[in-house]
């Protein structure tokens, strides 16, 4: 399988919301989301932009997922190079603790390993919109 074959298969899985096929489909070591100093969504503390090491970590990332309603996920092009991917995507969605959106257009970056698994995954996004995001007000309904 082709490296974007694999991207576009993740995305599939995604959508289904099937994680172990992803898990399955990423190095046992991965770096998701690793950036030497840091980026200002992981120093904001957004919990779905933090690093994470290896499939199991991984799987945490998916879980931290469940803090949004996702409301639109649309992947666009996909453009492949060497041993690396990327892939744009529209994003948005609501934080569900505080009511804060979230529309993104992002960049997903994929590096891959001579055995065809991913070994790198990094999230290109308006960090200050998601670090804004978590710490909105609340939306509150007033009594009728």
């Amino acid at each position: 399988m082709s490296n974007t074959a694999t991207v576009q298969a993740i995305y599939e899985a995604f959508g289904r919301g099937d994680i172990p096929a992803i898990l399955e489909m990423l190095d046992e070591d991965v770096r998701w989301d690793h950036w030497p100093h840091g980026n200002g969504a992981q120093r904001a503390g957004v919990p779905w932009m933090a690093e994470r090491r290896g499939r199991a970590d991984v799987a945490h990332f998916f879980e931290t997922l469940g803090e949004l309603d996702i409301t639109g996920f649309e992947v666009g092009n996909l453009l492949e190079g060497g041993d690396q991917v990327a892939a744009v995507v529209e994003l948005s969605g609501t934080v569900k603790a505080t009511g804060g959106s979230i529309t993104n257009d992002e960049m997903h970056l994929w590096t891959f390993g001579a055995d065809g698994l991913v070994t790198e995954f990094r999230h290109y996004i308006d960090t200050a919109q998601a670090a804004q995001a978590i710490v909105a007000e609340p939306t509150t309904t007033s009594p009728a």
